[in-house]
């Protein structure tokens, strides 16, 4: 007989942990090694206990959910991540499958795919549930939207603007310069960017940008000369 699975869950909530710990309890192959209700808990777990899968929620106290798969993932290739969450954007469905998530599940769903869901991932299969697959499909075979408030409809215009010049490697001082806006005005802005795309830094905002077309039509960002400046 085989080993049973070793599980992580991660999740705010009280009563979800005992939910899904009673569910896990219940099956032969499933053993569940520990909880976390924070994201810096739900990392520090994971590496001392070194599970097979953690099933993590996005929306915790402190780091998020997606920050703590990053930082599990970078750290470690044995632990897969299933995340199992209310969100449904695609924002979210995305930034967890960039951060390293083997797997997407909503809350709610059946026992029985909630089962099959962790088995999946623990095989090293990616698994995602039927309303996410859909998601998928959609976004890999719609074509790249042409307007960018398309592609970002929770940016606003201003941080459309800022992301677009992101796409090109502008530093926060450049955009400062270009906007006629003051550093720590653009800081805030590009904080809420990251927050809204559930992003962890400007290369990967910049990335996520340059994908649906956003870094198109700037030119790049200036040399800086190496000759003192005239006086």
């Amino acid at each position: 007989m085989s080993a049973p699975i070793r599980i992580l869950i991660a999740d705010a909530h009280p009563l979800f942990r005992a939910g899904l710990r009673a569910l896990l309890d219940s099956v032969a192959d499933t053993e569940v090694v520990g909880e976390a209700e924070t994201g810096e808990e739900a990392v520090a777990a994971a590496l001392a206990l070194d599970p097979d899968v953690v099933v993590m929620d996005i929306n915790m106290p402190g780091l998020n959910g997606i920050e703590a798969t990053r930082r599990i993932t970078d750290q470690t290739e044995s632990i897969r991540v299933l995340v199992m969450t209310m969100q449904d954007d695609d924002d979210a469905v995305f930034a967890a499958i960039r951060a390293g998530a083997r797997g997407y599940q909503l809350k709610g769903a059946a026992q029985d795919e909630t089962l099959r869901a962790i088995r999946s991932v623990a095989n090293g299969e990616a698994i995602f549930g039927p309303g996410i697959a859909n998601r998928l499909q959609h976004f890999l075979t719609a074509p790249t939207a042409a307007d960018p408030n398309l592609a970002f409809p929770q940016l606003t215009s201003r941080e459309l603007e800022i992301l677009q010049l992101l796409a090109h490697h502008r530093t926060n001082a450049e955009i400062a310069a270009e906007l006629f806006l003051s550093q720590k005005t653009v800081r805030n802005y590009v904080s809420a960017i990251f927050a809204k795309l559930h992003v962890a830094d400007r290369a990967e905002a910049g990335l996520v940008a340059r994908g649906a077309g956003l870094g198109e039509g700037l030119p790049a960002a200036p040399a800086e000369s190496s000759q003192a400046p005239l006086r």
